[in-house]
């Protein structure tokens, strides 16, 4: 079978997403082709046009998280969850505080990227209320606003403590902020399983239909992308302009962090996720949950 008669893959991505990353690396070392499928990336501004573009058949593969993917499933949406990540945020304050717990931050002000439903958020306030008896949000002072900004302003000692995404928290902590707890702990603690991959590809089950094993070819593609970067140097110089770290040490914080939230190879269990959505369902309640009560049948694609 030549090039031209393989299934294609149109996947919907951020410009500067990190999910390019592994994307990039399937295309340079073909594994692609070698997988029985042509990979075809775009490039799009924001989140919101990466959806739209699969909602409207102008691509066939996007990333979101479980509770996103799950929501647009309880509305009819027949997409299909295949795991990339688990990846998450955590809490970082500046360097020389002598905070030593989440308790440690009262009367103080919280930078957090995401806003109030911020998943990340949302699980550290259950943290803080099962381990320390503390309500964070009434004992501290939040402020929100875009990832970049709550780069900037935590780097410059405005917060006591921060939350944000997870490439950039690597830069921050490259900067010499401190990692106070992350998600995964807090998570952890709560009784949750830290391996369940809260980010996904998500493809259209109609779409799969068309093209069966496509799911298991691409999630094998996936697979070959995560161990040549556990294990290659060249791959990650490769990705350097990428990646566009300021400096060796965000280059080599963000490499060992991607790598930290490679999951186990295998479908997503079951009873993992029921636990994670559950919790969120009780933190974040409908305005975060919408319909999906609970996971909606067959989210989950079955890749091994």
């Amino acid at each position: 079978m030549g090039d031209e008669d393989l299934p294609v893959i149109r996947a919907a991505v951020l410009k500067i997403g990190t999910v390019n990353w592994e994307l990039q690396t399937i295309l340079r070392e073909g594994l692609d082709r070698e997988h029985g499928f042509r990979l075809e990336v775009q490039g799009y501004a924001d989140t919101a046009a990466t959806h739209l573009a699969v909602q409207g058949g102008a691509s066939d593969l996007a990333v979101a998280d479980m509770i996103w993917l799950a929501r647009q499933r309880a509305a009819g949406r027949d997409y299909l969850f295949i795991p990339y990540s688990r990846a998450v945020g955590g809490l970082v304050v500046p360097e020389g505080s002598p905070a030593r717990s989440l308790a440690d931050l009262a009367g103080g002000k919280i930078g957090i990227a995401g806003g109030p439903l911020d998943k990340s958020w949302l699980i550290l306030r259950a943290y803080a209320r099962a381990t320390h008896d503390m309500d964070i949000a009434a004992d501290t002072e939040q402020v929100y606003g875009a990832p970049p900004l709550i780069y900037r302003s935590a780097v410059g000692a405005d917060y006591a403590g921060a939350i944000n995404y997870w490439h950039y928290l690597a830069r921050m902590k490259a900067e010499g902020m401190r990692e106070l707890i992350s998600v995964g702990e807090a998570a952890q603690a709560l009784g949750l399983d830290p391996e369940t991959p809260l980010l996904g590809y998500y493809m259209r089950e109609a779409f799969l239909g068309d093209n069966p094993g496509l799911a298991q070819a691409f999630y094998e593609a996936s697979r070959a992308a995560k161990d040549l970067l556990g294990r290659s140097d060249a791959a990650w110089d490769a990705l350097r302009p990428l990646i566009d770290a300021q400096s060796q040490a965000q280059f080599a914080q963000l490499r060992a962090d991607w790598l930290a939230g490679v999951p186990p190879r295998g479908p997503v269990d079951p009873e993992g996720a029921r636990a994670m959505f559950a919790l969120m369902h009780d933190l974040g309640g409908r305005a975060l949950m919408g319909d999906a009560a609970q996971i909606p049948p067959g989210l989950f694609a079955p890749v091994e």
